[in-house]
This record gives structure tokens, C-alpha cells and sequence, in this order.
């Protein structure tokens, strides 16, 4: 047996130098290398070269025997390793004695594998790693795909590890691969810098790490074949926020150096450091503009960053300084690699760590140039890594900490209720003896009294509205009504209502999720939400989403029609708006140009929305967070507000704000509530205002590729507004159709929106009524044209390009530092400086 087992480590050991050799690297070799395949019966070689022992017959790999399953398929395009599986009825242990003490790679692999046994795509299970909670009732259906799925993490081993899956009552475990293997020793014992700037630390051992993004900037997807720690770098052009902002510049990775002093070809490969991207040419004297990427990631814990930089576009040194932002704090000031690396093509990497414990669940990272540079402007980033860090509980799985939070909050409720019983249950006793002696008395005094007629309890209305409008929660003919928040329904009619979530029916993508056009049963078409279960964004969205549409019934509100909250998932189901967001009736896509009566009857639609959520219900709603993607058109244009993930309720009768953490969208969001954190209905009032000039000028509320002039709608359009000059930036298609009256009341109504202070801003009630006068005048206008055809916006000799972007200001804002704006650039300083915050 221990010939055997001698034979095996030689051979695992073989297999692991023959990978890296593969490489063309002389790096490092792994003291434990233990490729696993589940289930399988034989080895299995993957396509980067490495092979995968079964997970039967190694001494060094124990498996307790709780219900041991193999499954196995032969499913077209999928590797061996995912065709085959080993399943748990009950909780599991895999247990792998590891000679080296320290970081270990814990790579596991799973693929729900067809067979007739077990339906292991709506599997939920747990998975525990000396004692670290990895997943927590993880099930693959709550991903929405079907490829293999790889999750990756850094766990601390002294001389076992022991994986635990455990099924939740009912379910299944199952598992197809799993990868241990040592790290160097340095790899992650380097000095981190908190995010705010303080003093630097070392990670502990003890905390655990999860890869949520490796990225490539710049450059191709990198597989395991391309590095010496079988890692996958992804490409960042998905991660751009505005790719308009950026271009990808190439490099020899063969002139890469690695100076002494940490940096080495295991830190990341040369690949990496031989493509950056870098600031794009806006053809303007002075760019001001930062490269932007957003990574989606789940609140509550926090995460170390590594930044990878190599200076491949400069031809001397000490010409290339810039700044570099995590969250809009400044991360590097002023930042010079080659007074890091005394050379050019030098690899150079930086390591933070941020705390997300604010309610945010987006990563903003930027570069841009320096205000103190005297060399040309420019910024690169060649690489990047985020890893999620395990919280005080022992965990990287967030809906842990909620389960424990929750289980704490009700053992604290049921003994506050205990003692609170026992006291009342006393006084009630003193009042029954009381009570009784005088009823008593009463009767000895008036035995012949009349007996009262009895009133019976009146039940709770099934139903629920505001004003005269009252919708009946089980209307739609649910399985499973609700008192108070719709149809709840089962996570079976949803899958049919989508066809399984066939991709085909996919009509939008959000932070949230992704949204599918649907079918109920009852042939009602509806568009379905799902929470994305690698997010996190939704817990708080989605309860209080539901808490607010199901009080809120409004023409020009989207109707939710109910959710599901089963197997994990949070599932929001809304009446279906077959016109899609505003935003791509506007610019970005092949959709026919408004005329200028239709965006007007538009944006009266989504005034009357906002107007009612002010002031029609029972208590005011701010929506926080208005932008042309949450304004839906029905086949008719009719406009309804969605997505009120955000929302909060407005001050009390006796309060003037309601003080809040910062939420909205960059380039929408109000600088008085971004300064002073205090949100009112004028906040609402603002990102409408910004609404307004997107409908008037068929752009983006944020484009960094244009002169910094022009970035900012906002700013821009009120510079002509106050010249009187607004027509020269309208939308091309327009010209020669608005009436001088309407567009000059248009102006205006904007104008008083974009105040610099709340107290400036008109109500909602007083935009919607200059809208309707605005329409107004447009139709006077057009009388009169029959008659005369002076009144009429002649050709402008000068007018600005209509320009097509993407999702340039589609990035959500939460929480942040300590603001120095003062002036009406606030919003514009969220993007060009970031410094302040």
C-alpha cells in the first residue's frame, strides 16, 4: 500500500511539472498536486494537458461511504471530467492528507449531469472546507446556465482537508472534480492598503479567499494552459463601463521582466503584463477622463484587489503618472510604475483590500490622469484580481451570515416576548379579579339589563391598493394567494412560464438579473426578473420591491403581478412592456426616431408616475433612482416608472429629508443628496431633469469619449440653455420639427429641474403641468404652421453629432467618502474626480 501510495504523489507530481513545463516557464512546482474526478472509473486527461485521477483507490484521498451514486453522461461538448459526477444523498466527506503546510488552490468543478436518477440541476446543498463555509444551499438552477461551473478559493491546510457536502433535506449533493494544489509560499503575504487609504497589513492565514473576477485587460481570455498556477483570466471588455473610453495596446510578451522584490511569472503570467488598456485619443488638448470597469459583487464582506501594471506604451521613464481610484477613493495618487521598477516593460502589481459591508455590491475601478502629471495624459492597467475574503463567521457565503443573523434576531424576540408575556400576563390577571367583582357588582344592581348585541371580528380584506384602486391578490388565479404581496409563484410556473429560462427569451440584463418574456398559463405575456445568484445585489432590492408595488396601482406605474422566493431564488414577475426602456427608443439601437410629440407625451407619462408616487399614496415614495432604463413604453408608448429596488419612503410631516446612504446612477444623481447624504423628492426631481435632456438630445447621461466640455449632459446642455441657444445640441431628427415656443418652455422646465439646491427645484405636480403646456404649445404651433411657417426651428448651421453609445452612465452609486464638491459639477466630479469622494 505504500509502494502504491508512493507511486501515486510521483505521479501526481510528474503530471504537475509536465503541465508547467508545458508552459515554457522554469517556475514552481507544487509539493501537493491531487487532481480529482468524481465518479469517474478512470483517469481523464482535460484539455490544458493535466490528468484527473478517479476518486477511488488513492490512500491519500478518503471518501466516506454515506450513499455513494455515480452518474455519468456522454453530453456533447463537455469534457470527460464534467460527464460524470458522484452523488450524496447524505452529508459526505472527502478527506485529503496535503504535505505541505499553508495556502493551498481549492478548485472545485460542477455540472449538473443528465441521468434518470436525480435531477441534480435543482440540487441544493451545502459544501464546507476545514470548516469554511464555501456554499450555503447552493443550487445550479439559481445560476441561469448550463455550462460547467468552476469556483475557486484559497484555504489555509495543515495536514488534511476535509470537504464536507451536505443535501438539505430532500436533495442531493454532487461534485465532478476537485483540484488541491500548494501554492508559493508568498502569494498572497504582501502588505495590503485599505480602501479608504490606512496603514497596511498582511492577510492572516486563517481567512479564507474566493476568486470572483481574474481579468486580462486588454487582452484575450487566458486559459489554465497559459498559466503556471492553472488559473483563467477573463477579458475585460464586458467590465468596461463605457469601452469608448479605452483602448487595448499589445506588446512582445517575451520583453516582460520581473525585477526582484516579489513580482514573479507565478504572481501572474507575462501574457498579463504584455496588454493593458489605456486611455483613448478624444482628440481634445487636454484628456479628462477616467477608464472605468464595474464588477458586480455581494455586500456584506470584503475583498482583496490586486492590480497588475506594466509600462508597455511609454519610450522613456517616468512619462507615464496617473491616478488610481477603487470606489471612487483615491488608491494611488499621482502613481509612476517606472519609480517602482526603475525600468520600462517591468512587472509591477499593487494589493488593496475594500469593504463592502455598506450596502454597495459594485467595484468601481478607475485610472485616470493626474491633476500634479506634467506629462501627457494617459493611464493603463494591465491586469486585475478580486477575491472575496471570509467573514468573522467562518464563511464566503453571504446567505449564511443572513440565516445566523436572522436566527439570532428571533431567539432575542421570543425572550423579549417571554418576559413581556409574563408581565402582561400578570396585570391581566389583577384586571380579570377586577373585573370580575365589578361585573359582579354591576349585576346584583341591574340584574334585568339588556344584553348588547355581539359583534363579530371583521377578517383582513383580501386585498390591497391606495386610493379607489383595489387589486385582488389572488386575481390572476394563483396556487397560492397572498394577503398582502400578490400571487406567490412556485418556482414550476415560472420555469414553464419561461420555457426553463430558454436564453432566446431574454429581453434585458441588470445588476438584479436577467429579465425574461414569459407566458402565464392563463396566456397573460409578462416579463420575468431573476436574481442573479452570484450578485447578491438582491435581498434588500427585492423585498423592498415587492413592499412597494404591491401598495402602488398607477397607469404610468409597471404593475407587479407577484414573485417566488423558492429554492433560493427571488424572482420578481411583472405585467410584460413590449416597448422596452425609453433609453433605446432614444439612441443604441435600430428602433424608430420619437417625434417630438411622442417623447413629450412620453415624459408627461413618466411625470404623472413620479407625481403620484410624491404625493397620490399613502406616504411619499422617492424613487432614487430615475434614469431612461426605468422608464418602460407599453406597445401603445405608453410611459410606466419601474424598478424600485431603490426606493425609500420620504420624510415624516415634521422632517425635511430623510438622511441615507448615497444610491442612484452616475450622471442622474442629485449633488445636493450626494454632498449632504440627506434625500428628499427633489432628488427625484433632478434625475428627471437629466431624463428630459436624454429625450431632447439623444445621448447618454455620461459619455467620457466626448471633450470634457460635453461629458455630462447635464452640464452641457444647461451651458446652451443659459447662452439660449439649447437648440444647437438637439437631437439631429428633430431639427425643422419642434416649435421655438415649445423647446424654449422645454428649456426651462429642465432648467428649474437641474437646480443646483432642492429648495430651487419645482414639485413633480409643477413639471407635469409646464410638460402638458409644453405639449401645448408645440400643438399651437402646429395649427399655425397651415398658415404661416415662421414659427419653426430653421436648419442649424451648427449642431453637435448625434452620438451612439452604450450603458456609459449606467453605474449605481452606493455609499461613499467624504464629498469637496461645492459647485454644480458635483455630478460631472464623479467621473472626471473621483478624488473627492
Amino acid at each position: 500500500m505504500e509502494s502504491l501510495k508512493g507511486l501515486f504523489l510521483f505521479s501526481a507530481s510528474i503530471v504537475c511539472f509536465l503541465s508547467f513545463s508545458s508552459l515554457g516557464f522554469a517556475s514552481f512546482t507544487p509539493i501537493d498536486c491531487f487532481l480529482i474526478s468524481c465518479g469517474s472509473s478512470k483517469s481523464i486527461q482535460v484539455e490544458d494537458g493535466r490528468v484527473f485521477e478517479p476518486d477511488f483507490g488513492d490512500s491519500d484521498v478518503g471518501l466516506s461511504t454515506n450513499s455513494l451514486i455515480t452518474v455519468s453522461n456522454n453530453e456533447n461538448g463537455l469534457s470527460e471530467l464534467h460527464n460524470s459526477a458522484r452523488v450524496f444523498t447524505k452529508s459526505s466527506v472527502y478527506t485529503i492528507s496535503t504535505k505541505q503546510i499553508g495556502r493551498h488552490w481549492l478548485r472545485l468543478h460542477f455540472h449538473p449531469v443528465k441521468n434518470n436518477q436525480h435531477n441534480l440541476n435543482s440540487a441544493v446543498f451545502s459544501v464546507v472546507a476545514n470548516g469554511i463555509t464555501l456554499l450555503h444551499e447552493f443550487s445550479f438552477s439559481r445560476l441561469g446556465k448550463r455550462e460547467p461551473l468552476l469556483k475557486e478559493y484559497v484555504v489555509e491546510i495543515s495536514g488534511n482537508l476535509v470537504l464536507t457536502l451536505s443535501p438539505v433535506s430532500g436533495s442531493v449533493a454532487f461534485i465532478n472534480g476537485i483540484e488541491v494544489v500548494s501554492m508559493p509560499e508568498s502569494q498572497f503575504d504582501f502588505s495590503v492598503v485599505p480602501i479608504p487609504m490606512g496603514p497596511g497589513f498582511v492577510i492572516p492565514s486563517s481567512v479564507a479567499l474566493e476568486t470572483a473576477y481574474r481579468v486580462n485587460m486588454g487582452g484575450p481570455r487566458l486559459t489554465p494552459r497559459n498559466d503556471t498556477l492553472w488559473r483563467t483570466w477573463n477579458s475585460d471588455r464586458m467590465f468596461l463601463v463605457n469601452p469608448t473610453s479605452a483602448r487595448n495596446v499589445t506588446k512582445d510578451p517575451k520583453s516582460v521582466k520581473y525585477p526582484a522584490g516579489g513580482e514573479s511569472i507565478d504572481i501572474a503570467p507575462n501574457y498579463i503584463y504584455a496588454t493593458a488598456q489605456e486611455m483613448a485619443d478624444a482628440k481634445v488638448v487636454d484628456q479628462k477622463f477616467n477608464i472605468t470597469w464595474a464588477f458586480q459583487v455581494e455586500n456584506g464582506f470584503t475583498y482583496f484587489i490586486r492590480m497588475h501594471f506594466c509600462d508597455i506604451v511609454s519610450a522613456s521613464l517616468n512619462n507615464l503618472i496617473f491616478d488610481v481610484y477603487i470606489n471612487n477613493q483615491t488608491a494611488e495618487e499621482s502613481f509612476d510604475i517606472s519609480t517602482k521598477t526603475m525600468a520600462l516593460s517591468a512587472a509591477y502589481f499593487v494589493d488593496f483590500v475594500v469593504n463592502m459591508s455598506t450596502g454597495s455590491d459594485k467595484i468601481f475601478v478607475q485610472v485616470g490622469p493626474s491633476n500634479l502629471r506634467t506629462t501627457p495624459a494617459n493611464a493603463i492597467l494591465n491586469g486585475l484580481e478580486i477575491m472575496k475574503m471570509s467573514n468573522p463567521s467562518n464563511s464566503l457565503d453571504g446567505k449564511i451570515a443572513i440565516y445566523s443573523i436572522n436566527s439570532v434576531r428571533s431567539n432575542t424576540k421570543k425572550h423579549v416576548k417571554l418576559t413581556i408575556i409574563a408581565t402582561l400576563g400578570g396585570l391581566v390577571g389583577l384586571l380579570l379579579v377586577s373585573a370580575s367583582c365589578f361585573f359582579c357588582f354591576i349585576c346584583l344592581r341591574k340584574p334585568k339589563m339588556v344584553k348588547q348585541k355581539s359583534l363579530s371580528w371583521l377578517s383582513f380584506p383580501n386585498h390591497i391598493g391606495i386610493s379607489e384602486t383595489k387589486i385582488s391578490a389572488g386575481s390572476f388565479a394563483s396556487t397560492t394567494p397572498s394577503r398582502t404581496f400578490g400571487r406567490v409563484f412556485t418556482f414550476s410556473e415560472i420555469r414553464d412560464a419561461t420555457k426553463d429560462f430558454d436564453e432566446s427569451l431574454v429581453i434585458g440584463v441588470g445588476g438584479f438579473g436577467k429579465v425574461y418574456q414569459g407566458v402565464l398559463e392563463n396566456g397573460v405575456m409578462v416579463a420575468v426578473k431573476r436574481g442573479n445568484g452570484k450578485s447578491q445585489q438582491g435581498l434588500v432590492e427585492f423585498r423592498t420591491e415587492i413592499e412597494m408595488l404591491t401598495k402602488l396601482r398607477h397607469r404610468h406605474l409597471v404593475s407587479l403581478i407577484g414573485y417566488c422566493e423558492e429554492l433560493n431564488e427571488m424572482i420578481l414577475v411583472y405585467e410584460f412592456m413590449a416597448g422596452g426602456p425609453l433609453r433605446k427608443h432614444l439612441y443604441g439601437s435600430d428602433f424608430p426616431h420619437l417625434s417630438w410629440k411622442q417623447r413629450l407625451q412620453i415624459c408627461i407619462g413618466a411625470a404623472k408616475g413620479l407625481h403620484y408616487l410624491h404625493t397620490g399614496a399613502s406616504e411619499c415614495i422617492i424613487h432614487r433612482d430615475v434614469k431612461t432604463t426605468n422608464i418602460l413604453l407599453d406597445e401603445n408608448l405608453t410611459a410606466k416608472v419601474a424598478d424600485f429596488g431603490l426606493s425609500k419612503f420620504g420624510p415624516a410631516l415634521d422632517q425635511t429629508h430623510v438622511s441615507t446612504a448615497v444610491k442612484g446612477s452616475f450622471g442622474y444623481l442629485d449633488p445636493e443628496y450626494y454632498r449632504r447624504q440627506q434625500l428628499t423628492e427633489k432628488s427625484d426631481v433632478y434625475s428627471f431633469g437629466v431624463v428630459l435632456m436624454e429625450v431632447l438630445c439623444a445621448r447618454s447621461a455620461i459619455n467620457p469619449s466626448l471633450p470634457r466640455e460635453q461629458v455630462n449632459i447635464a452640464e452641457w446642455a444647461m451651458h446652451w440653455q443659459k447662452k439660449g441657444q439649447l437648440e444647437q445640441i438637439i437631437d439631429p431628427y428633430l431639427v425643422g420639427k419642434v416649435s421655438i415656443d415649445s423647446l424654449r418652455k422645454f428649456g426651462e422646465t429642465a432648467e428649474k429641474c437641474l437646480a443646483e439646491y432642492g429648495c430651487e427645484r419645482p414639485s413633480m405636480g409643477d413639471v407635469l403641468w409646464n410638460l402638458e403646456y409644453t405639449l401645448h404649445l408645440q400643438a399651437a404651433a402646429r395649427q399655425s404652421l397651415e398658415d404661416e411657417n415662421s414659427n419653426i426651428i430653421p436648419d442649424i448651421p451648427y449642431s453637435i453629432p448625434r452620438v451612439e453609445s452604450g450603458d456609459a452612465d449606467e453605474i449605481d452609486i452606493v455609499s461613499h467618502g467624504e464629498s469637496d464638491v461645492t459647485t454644480s459639477s458635483g455630478v460631472f466630479s464623479q467621473l472626471m474626480n473621483p478624488k473627492g469622494r
